[in-house]
């Protein structure tokens, strides 16, 4: 097996996830979607949303692709493996395109929702009436739980196999309390490829430096108040498999940028 194939499976976890959970988003909240005549409390429908775009997250890494590739399926959670040493310079970068190529294939699947897609820009994020710096805090700060919570499972042998477990709840509760700021990505795949496909950049350059500034900051406390934590690989699932040793136990790179 080449290393493409583990390329080819962010492409294809990435598409999934924003195909299938962005879906979601848009059955919940599109204007003349029954959900919302079902469930008419909006806030109650970002708990269910945010649950089932973390379960598609979780599902996706108990595939083939979790195997691989370790489902990362977001260039922040990759960047942050890079900077902890755990995965090598080049297949990280090869990491981060073949997310940003996944996201796009992913959102182009969403045309098929039609009228329904078009009417909320097929799930695009963009900053809320709170304008852009509360968008990058609001990002920073979900992407900060989603990296400290998903190394501090990681880190500890007895709660590693349940990581992806962690997905759908640190969801539920992030999309319900922030999604109105910014739409709740954490993940510039997720955002790059709805906005490509609806034409809506309002406020792109937000779901980049909000994620990779909170993932940074989740390195950083962690470093320094949890240094016990022991991330051995670059994997959130089937930890044991690696075919061609692009996972790597080095010292921190993250010491060397502090």
């Amino acid at each position: 097996m080449k290393i493409w194939r583990l390329y080819l499976s962010e492409f294809i976890g990435t598409a999934l996830l924003i195909s299938v959970g962005v879906s979601f988003v848009i059955l919940d909240f599109a204007k003349g979607s029954p959900v919302s005549a079902m469930i008419p409390s909006a806030g109650f429908r970002r708990i269910i949303t945010g649950f089932l775009f973390g379960s598609t997250g979780m599902l996706i890494t108990f595939s083939p692709v979790g195997k691989w590739s370790g489902a990362h399926i977001n260039p922040a959670v990759t960047l942050s493996f890079w900077l902890k040493g755990k995965i090598k310079t080049y297949v990280a970068l090869g990491y981060v395109i073949s997310q940003l190529l996944g996201g796009i294939a992913g959102a182009a699947a969403l045309l098929v929702w039609g009228k329904l897609g078009k009417g909320i820009f097929y799930g695009a994020t963009f900053p809320g009436k709170e304008g852009v710096l509360a968008a990058v805090i609001g990002e920073s700060i979900t992407t900060f739980f989603l990296i400290a919570g998903l190394f501090f499972f990681l880190g500890h042998k007895k709660l590693r196999p349940y990581t992806p477990a962690l997905f759908p709840f640190l969801y539920a509760v992030m999309v319900y309390f922030e999604a109105p700021i910014s739409g709740t990505s954490t993940n510039p795949a997720r955002s790059l490829g709805p906005s490509l496909v609806s034409g809506m950049w309002m406020g792109w350059w937000v779901y980049w430096i909000g994620p990779f500034i909170g993932a940074f900051v989740a390195l950083f406390i962690l470093s320094k108040w949890a240094p016990w934590l022991k991330i051995e690989v670059a994997k959130i699932y089937h930890f044991e498999h690696d075919p061609y040793n692009i996972f790597k136990n080095t010292e921190k790179r993250f010491k060397s940028l502090i």
